[in-house]
């Protein structure tokens, strides 16, 4: 059985981004860029939502060629360009000549479940969630998240867009897997296990 595993920067009070939708708000260093590469070597199937997918369609093709990238965001690039992606949306088309057209299935809300349930039952790697908040939010209630790793920036927003949503409370217990800090960061990495 595969892993669905979320990892995504949050601040320390707990907001997903900053006012504005502001993701740049949080400090994404050499820690988080580290950690997202090392999931991505771990994952063969990224799984996201629209608004995270169109975001990353826009940036990260170049990456892999760019001679101004580090190597690590060269490698993050390559990954993301070759990976199988499934996007969950009712409402993306894939434009004819787009960068990820010939890796991306998009699944409708409605089987999402179903689908999602089916892809973890079957072999392979990691499934792998970065952004797409309401995404794994949703799949987090419906009980299809195994791990949540979160790097807690060091920073207080004070506001921005809450981590976890809902129409109501949100209640998962969670059991902790480890942490884990990086030389030169003040972001430490929290992983728990969504099911204890």
């Amino acid at each position: 059985m595969r892993k669905l595993i979320v990892s995504n920067i949050v601040s320390l009070d707990g907001y997903y981004e900053g006012t504005g939708n502001n993701v740049m708000a949080l400090p994404m260093d050499h820690s988080f860029d580290a950690y997202n590469l090392e999931r991505l070597q771990a994952a063969d199937t990224l799984l996201l939502g629209a608004r995270t997918f169109q975001l990353f369609q826009g940036f990260w093709p170049a990456m892999a060629d760019n001679p101004e990238a580090g190597p690590v965001h060269r490698e993050i690039g390559r990954l993301d360009n070759t990976l199988p992606k499934v996007v969950v949306s009712d409402s993306l088309a894939l434009e004819e000549n787009a960068p990820w057209r010939k890796t991306t299935k998009i699944l409708g809300r409605a089987q999402a479940h179903r689908d999602i349930a089916a892809m973890k039952q079957g072999t392979g790697r990691d499934i792998l969630v970065f952004g797409s908040r309401t995404l794994w939010n949703d799949l987090l209630a419906a009980g299809l998240v195994d791990e949540l790793h979160f790097m807690v920036g060091a920073v207080v927003l004070g506001g921005g867009t809450p981590t976890f949503m809902g129409p109501g409370p949100l209640t998962t217990p969670l059991r902790l897997l480890g942490t884990r800090t990086w030389e030169g960061s003040q972001n430490t990495l929290i992983k728990y296990a969504a099911r204890p």
